[in-house]
């Protein structure tokens, strides 16, 4: 039957993800609008977001963190235009941001040396054959596909090479080892489900020595410059960003911030986020049509959850039939207004994608289910 009770917060999209509970605009009444970021008060405000940044998440003391353009994507890009080349890459992809960042590594920089590990969805390449004698490109979390790196294990104390990490979708929700990695990026609009358009980057000792040392060969646009006269440009690590942010950003940000600190900080983060998978993996147990993408449960995203449909009624069908129903299931959830934006990611198979960081509610996920189960089941029999 038609479910009559509603999630209370309905938003579940992966990014910009849903604001903290209890957030309302209000909570941006004090941003410094209509200021300059280069004031004595919007330095001050941006540095507060560095420094709650860094005791949030336990950033090593000697590791610099930065507010850089274009969201995390802008974040990678001058990570890997302004570090790659000394070395061979090898470039790990599991599903589209990976494969994005292959790409760009191999047509737009066309570096000589690369090695491509990839997998198909659900899966992780062979992490045992990266070589850490080269720098290493990979995702910690693959938000499209809903498989993460189960720990950084697998990344030696003594690498040689750079360990370049995209973890937009990790950090604030997983044990994201600082120390293990040399470039952190990601941006608030994930986990802190703040306001999109700002990334940050945060660099270890090592990559600060190898923008120092070394000088790519091709132009580099203003925004991905780290370094002046050969050295690293310590303001821009200092509240004093390369373009201009916007105040109301930061604003958002030291909200989510606060409020991460004020119900227990980044191990209450990690406990809420475990929970909503929890959750999710009890209804998919006892849910003969749906089960995880992942197929290790060992590599299962708490954060981006991605669900594929089993039952074999629908994978009978034809591909393109597959893509309708599963559109078909989440249109019509949204037409219900019972639950938003679970469409898996336009290049990943068909079927759910829930976000389950830490500003979801696990009560909102067990009201979500039977409007699940209630959708497909209507487009299930509208269909045969």
């Amino acid at each position: 039957m038609k479910p009559s009770l509603y999630p209370q917060n309905r938003c579940f999209s992966s990014g910009p993800c849903a604001k903290r509970p209890g957030w309302d605009v209000c909570a941006l009444s004090n941003a410094l609008v209509g200021r300059s970021h280069r004031s004595k008060d919007g330095r001050a405000r941006i540095q507060r977001v560095l420094d709650r940044t860094r005791s949030l998440l336990s950033v090593p003391e000697d590791y610099r963190i930065g507010i850089v353009p274009a969201s995390d994507t802008g974040a990678v890009e001058m990570a890997m235009w302004s570090l790659l080349g000394p070395r061979g890459v090898d470039a790990l992809a599991w599903e589209s941001f990976g494969s994005g960042w292959v790409t760009d590594i191999t047509k737009q920089l066309k570096l000589p040396d690369v090695r491509v590990m990839t997998a198909p969805y659900g899966q992780l390449p062979d992490l045992s054959e990266v070589d850490w004698s080269r720098d290493v490109v990979f995702a910690w979390n693959g938000t499209t596909s809903g498989v993460c790196v189960p720990n950084a294990d697998w990344i030696p104390d003594d690498r040689e090479g750079l360990a370049i990490c995209d973890a937009t979708s990790a950090v604030f929700a997983m044990e994201v080892e600082f120390s293990k990695l040399d470039v952190v990026t990601y941006s608030w609009q994930k986990v802190l489900g703040g306001e999109a358009q700002h990334g940050v980057i945060v660099l270890s000792p090592k990559a600060v020595e190898r923008l120092e040392s070394y000088e790519p060969s091709w132009p580099m646009p203003k925004i991905f410059r780290m370094t002046k006269n050969g050295k690293l440009m310590e303001p821009v690590f200092q509240a004093d960003t390369i373009n201009t942010p916007s105040m109301l950003c930061i604003e958002d940000a030291l909200d989510g911030l606060r409020w991460a600190d004020e119900i227990g900080g980044l191990p209450e983060l990690i406990r809420r986020s475990r929970e909503n998978l929890a959750t999710v993996a009890a209804w998919v147990e006892k849910t003969g049509w749906v089960d995880f993408l992942a197929e290790d449960p060992a590599t299962r995203s708490s954060t981006s959850i991605c669900l594929k449909i089993v039952d074999p009624w629908f994978t009978s069908l034809p591909a393109e039939n597959r893509a309708k129903v599963a559109k078909e299931v989440t249109s019509l959830l949204e037409k219900e207004e019972a639950g938003f934006d679970i469409a898996p990611y336009r290049e990943a198979p068909p079927g759910l994608r829930i976000w389950g960081g830490a500003t979801i509610l696990s009560s909102d996920l067990e009201l979500l289910f039977p409007w699940l189960d209630w959708a497909y089941g209507e487009v299930k029999s509208k269909r045969q």
